[in-house]
């Protein structure tokens, strides 16, 4: 099993900070740079508790498939989402927000398996888990761009 955590400070009240990470449009704008876009479940506006998304992106080359679940649901304070179906042996992203200042401190953990065993194992410390931070970080950061400046979607 894999964990990364990454913080990221917003200056924008926890409010905002919340939708905009649940908003779908906004996630696929956000991951841009793998051709992110939903293609099942909640396809357009805030996903809620107990509801699913598919996404459609390309990873190392390769267009892939996730279905998640949102399992645990606490506005404005945080929300996880869980793999139903996709790439990883299991995957599971807790988001959480917390006022600070005049801002927001949103903290991504994202925990997973990675399939195929040892290969899973091997390829996760070659090359899996620097992608899926550096992922993380650049959506965070367009995430925390567009609510800085834009603030609705």
């Amino acid at each position: 099993m894999t964990i990364i955590t990454v913080e990221t400070y917003i200056q924008a009240p926890v409010e905002i900070c919340f939708d905009l990470a649940r908003d779908i449009g906004l996630h696929c704008r956000t991951a841009a740079s793998t051709q992110e876009r939903a293609v099942g479940g909640v396809t357009t506006g805030l996903i809620g508790l107990g509801e699913e998304v598919t996404f459609e992106a390309v990873h190392f080359g390769i267009r892939q498939r996730l279905t998640a679940h949102i399992t645990e649901f606490d506005p404005p304070h945080g929300f996880t989402d869980e793999m139903l179906r996709g790439a990883f042996k299991t995957l599971r992203h807790v988001h959480e927000f917390r006022s600070e200042g005049a801002g927001t401190v949103m903290t991504d953990t994202l925990t997973w398996t990675a399939p195929f065993g040892i290969l899973g194992k091997l390829a996760d410390s070659l090359f899996l888990k620097a992608h899926m931070r550096h992922f993380l970080k650049e959506r965070n950061a367009n995430l925390k761009q567009i609510a800085e400046t834009e603030r609705t979607i």
